[in-house]
Formats: structure tokens, sequence, C-alpha cells
């Protein structure tokens, strides 16, 4: 007997759950969701079964045949784990559990009308990644156990609700379906409820079951893409041209990877509260708002998301210490996909950009070069507290370093191959490096294997790109230090990214007054692009601009993505002296917590622990 997984208490004794039927009655006045969830296993089983929840209301544990009850009982609540929920079977091989969530669920966001786009109605939407799909149902929260589910989803009949599943049916509720719940059958066939129904069909981790309900609309852009947000015409119309060339970057991501594999990829835009840029949950990709930005660059974000249809979802990396497994393959397959659509040079400031993150990362670990590396020792360690671009970015570089080593062809055989031997599978690093060996010959004597896995830092043999307009762009930005802003001339043809590149090879603290010209000239702390708005007044704050207060202030109300809470908090309070700063911070998250999903303000209250 020993745990699969350092951040579940599955044990490796026990049979996986193969299946999960979900019957969820969603309360919106209370910010609960009635639940029953029936666990089949993969093989009758005599003894303790061990499933990880968190902030769970457990009413009763039933064998679903006779519906007697089950021995269980629920350990104290660990930090990052939650409660092992103990169940004694006797030769059972499915358990039937009814509970509710809570409030506190990590994984669930509930939003008031006023919190939406039309102010009419409420909205919830889940983020299980990296381990909280326990806070929504009691399961073996490890990707290592992947499982179908069937889900029955009771709901307001003014809204509507969408999955990462199939939808079969919405109809009115049957009584006698909602009895064994915590609302019965009273509730479950009130007037105005209706009942969604959905299926997967093919094995998940649990962190990819993924839902939303609320007042929704629709635009096709495409024979497999159906575009939806909340139903505010502007946004929609907005969503649909930014991804109207969805269907061919699916294309080319078959022909570079082999078939699509779910039927269906669907995009759902959240609210502004959503913790992450996307969320790759299979066949209902989620994205933030704030990758709509008018010119088809916030793409790349589907692209990326696209990309782990393959790497991630269909290949999944057994427990978050491999994960570089699912974020490195995709960060390259995402930059095969961008550098066909887009072109080479797109490409090549994607490579850039990131080269800049992966550095700012080794500044962040400095202290701690553990998560510097690929393959990582995470126990005791919350997955959301050590989350960066190092998987990501480190991860890319590997895989772009053995590209080098046996040319793009040879290289693109091997990913298919790869892809086609470990589908709808779990593995570990040791088990993608003995495929590596054993499909590429020798390529341990040509790459230090274990130095990229194993090793801290950024190895000697990563790469910066190489490109015209990146060279330009870091050249520019040099010219910088020496007091030289840009000309109108030389950034005439800059969208976004250039900016974002530009930005990110400034030094971290700069004069005041270069920060006011360069403002001056190019309105940069009013960009509709985040990106560039978040870089900048990064750089506001580290070099001490306080009259940029004000734009920090409503950039920090407005949208929940960590990747922009993340540094401009941490900017804020980070070093000495910096307490009118830090009391400023204090005051902001404060007024704008209740916006941001329970997971980004565990983020948040993470930075202030560590620096005030």
């Amino acid at each position: 007997m020993a745990p699969v997984d350092p951040h579940s208490f599955t044990d490796s004794a026990h049979p996986f759950t193969t299946h999960i039927h979900l019957s969820f009655y969603f309360d919106f006045p209370s910010s609960t969701i009635h639940s029953s969830a029936l666990l089949s296993l993969s093989s009758p089983h005599s003894g303790p079964l061990f499933l990880d929840t968190r902030s769970l209301t457990l009413l009763s544990v039933l064998d679903p045949q006779t519906r007697n009850p089950l021995p269980y009982s629920l350990s104290d609540p660990d930090p990052i784990k939650g409660q092992n929920l103990v169940v004694s079977l006797s030769n059972h091989s499915s358990v039937l559990v009814v509970y509710s969530t809570t409030p506190a669920s990590s994984a669930l966001q509930w939003l008031n009308p006023p919190q939406t786009f039309n102010k009419a109605f409420p909205f919830v939407y889940t983020q299980c990644q990296s381990i909280h799909a326990r806070a929504v149902f009691p399961c073996q929260d490890t990707p290592a156990a992947r499982i179908r589910y069937s889900a029955r989803m009771n709901v307001p009949r003014q809204l509507s609700a969408v999955m990462s599943a199939r939808h079969v049916d919405r109809r009115p509720p049957v009584a006698g379906e909602g009895a064994a719940l915590p609302c019965g059958d009273a509730l479950w066939c009130a007037e105005g409820r209706v009942v969604e129904e959905f299926v997967m069909e093919q094995p998940i981790p649990p962190y990819l079951f993924a839902f939303a309900v609320g007042e929704l609309g629709f635009r096709d852009v495409g024979p497999r893409t159906r575009v939806y947000s909340e139903a505010a015409p502007a946004v929609l119309e907005a969503a649909a041209t930014e991804f109207a060339g969805t269907e061919d970057m699916i294309r080319q991501g078959e022909r570079l990877f082999g078939d699509y594999e779910w039927e269906r990829f669907d995009l759902l835009v959240l609210p502004p509260s959503f913790p992450y840029g996307g969320m790759e949950n299979p066949r209902m990709v989620f994205l933030t708002p704030t990758v709509i930005k008018g010119d088809a660059s916030g793409a790349q974000v589907v692209a990326h998301e696209l990309a782990h249809s393959w790497t991630g979802n269909l290949i999944t990396n057994k427990t978050n210490e491999h994960f570089w497994l699912n974020e490195g393959f995709t960060t390259y397959a995402e930059r095969r996909i961008v550098e066909v659509v887009q072109g080479e040079e797109r490409a090549a400031l994607n490579i850039g950009i990131g080269w800049r993150g992966l550095n700012e990362e080794m500044e962040r670990f400095s202290d701690n070069m553990e998560f510097t590396k690929l393959k990582t020792k995470q126990e005791g360690v919350d997955p959301d507290d050590v989350y960066s671009q190092v998987p990501y970015e480190k991860g890319f570089q590997f895989l772009w370093r053995i590209e080098r080593e046996v040319g793009r062809p040879a290289f693109d055989e091997f990913l298919k191959k790869y892809i086609a031997t470990f589908k709808f599978k779990s593995i570990d690093t040791e088990m993608f490096l003995e495929f590596l060996k054993t499909n590429i010959p020798g390529i341990e004597t040509k790459i230090d294997l274990v130095l990229w896995t194993e090793g801290t830092g950024i190895p000697p043999d990563a790469l910066e790109p190489i490109s015209n307009i990146y060279t330009k762009i870091v050249t520019l930005a040099n010219e910088f230090k020496a007091g030289r802003v840009p000309g109108e001339d030389e950034v005439a043809d800059w969208q976004g990214q250039e900016w974002e590149l530009y930005l990110e090879n400034l030094p971290k603290s700069v004069e005041a007054s270069q920060i006011l010209a360069l403002d001056a000239r190019y309105r940069l702390s009013e960009s509709k692009d985040y990106e560039v708005k978040v870089a900048f007044l990064q750089l506001a704050i580290s070099s001490g601009c306080s009259q940029y207060h004000g734009e920090v202030e409503r950039t920090l109300k407005e949208v929940g993505r960590m990747k922009y809470l993340r540094p401009l908090y941490t900017a804020l309070v980070q070093g000495n002296g910096r307490q009118e700063e830090k009391i400023f911070a204090k005051r902001v998250f404060t007024e704008a917590r209740d916006c941001y999903h329970p997971i980004a303000q565990g983020v948040v209250e993470s930075i202030f622990a560590k620096h005030m």
C-alpha cells in the first residue's frame, strides 16, 4: 500500500474508479450544489477505499444496489489534500456518495447577477486543475486515475449549462431522480427547473472535469467549433471574430499530431474573474475575456489549449511532479501551429517572450531551485503555489533541443508515434525518457537527459531565439537604458506581442522620468491588451511611479487572471521600504477579493504571507 500521488490520498492497493455518474441540483441563493456521485470501480473491492474530498458536506455513503449505508470516516483536514474519505467495502464494485458542496469550495466560483455582464442572472463555473475536482465531488483526484462520467444538472429554466462533455438532452425533471439527493424530489421537480444531461465517453483525468451554468449565448465559427459566452451580443461577436480561424488551427494540429479525438472543440469565454488564460477542458475550452484583443492574436491562447487536445488531455502527466509533460509538449505544439497559421516571425516572438519569462522564473525561485527542474518533488507543496512558466518554457526548450539534434522530420515522426503509443494514458518522465531512448537510439550521448529533466536552472544548450524582429526589439530595449525611446516609425507595425517583448526586456527598474516619457508617447498604461498594460504597470511600480496606482487598482479590480494578479501584487509588496505600496495592495485586495476565484484568492494571500 502506497500513495500514487503526493497530492492525493489515492492508494496503489485500491482499484481505480473508471466511471462516475453525477446528479447536481444548483441552489444559487446558498451557493451550493446538492449532489450524489455514483463511483464505479475497475474491479470488486473489499476493505478500505480512499477518496479525496475538500469542503464537502457528506450526508450518506450507500451500497448502490441495496441503498444500505456503508461504514465511512473522514480524516482531519490536510491543508493541501483536504480530507480522506475512507469507505469500508465488502466485495463492492461501486459506491454511492450523497453530499452537498459548500460555499468554501476551492473549485467553484459563484457570481451574483451584478458580477455578470448583463447583471440579470447568477453564474457559476469550475476550475478543477490542479487538485480541485475533490471540491466538487469525492474522487481519486489524481491524473493517474482516468474516468469517464455522465451528469444530470438541475438548473433554473432561464439558465443553461455547458460541460466538458457531450450534451445529450435538455428536459423537464422526472419524479424520483431527486429522491436520494439532499434537496429531495420536491425541489428537484419544482416549477421553473430544467435538467441538462451530459456524457463524457473518453477517459479523462479528474482535473479536466468542468462545467458552467449561466445566461449563455453562442455563435458557430466552424464545423466543430461554437463560441459560447454570457448572452451579450457585444461579447459574442467579438469572440466569434477573434476565434474565426479555429478550424484552420484544428486541421494544422491534426496534420502535425494525428486525428483530433474529441469530436468538438467549443470555446467558452468566461467572466473576467476566470483565474487562467485558458483551461483545456476537452470539448469545451474555458477562456478569459482578456484574450479577446481585437487583432486575432488572442487565438494563440486557443492554439495552446487546442494543442492540449493531444498533449495533456490525450496523454497526461501521472502526477503534478511531471507537469512539464503536459505543458512543455503543449507549448512546443502550440508554436508549431502558430508557425504554420501566423508565420515564423510570430512563432519566434512567442519563443522570445517565453525565454524572458523563463529567465524571470529563475529569479523568482532563486531561494528554492527545486522548482526550476522539469521533474520536481512536490510532497507537502501546494501545486498552485509553485505554478510557473518553468514546465512550459524549459519543457519547450528541452523538446526544441531534441528537434535540433535529430531534425524536424525525424522529430515529427517521433511525436506522432509518441501520441499514438500513449493516448488515453497517464505517464511520468521516466516513461517518456525510456520511449525517447528506444525510438531515437543514442540520443542520451548527444543530449544530457538527466541534466535537462533533473537539473536546476537553464541548461547551457538551451537557445535564445534568433529572428530579425526579435533582435530588433531586444536592441531597442537595450537602447532605452541609455534614455532612448523608440521612434514612431520603428514601432508603427507593432502589435501587443512586440510591445510585450520590448517591455519584458527593459531593466526591472528605471528612472520614473523615462517611464513617464514612454507612456506619454505610446499610452501603454491605457492599452486594451492586458499583456502590454500589466508589463508596463509592473515596470512603473518597480520604478516608484506612484501616479499609476489608479490604473493598477482599476486593473486589479477588472480581471482575476493570475498571470496579471501575481506580478502586480508581487511588485507592490516585494522588498523593503514599500510600506505605502503594501498598505495600498492590502486595501485593493480586500475590496477586490470577492471578485476573484478561490484559487486566485489563495495565490495572492500566499504572496502577502511571503512579503508582508
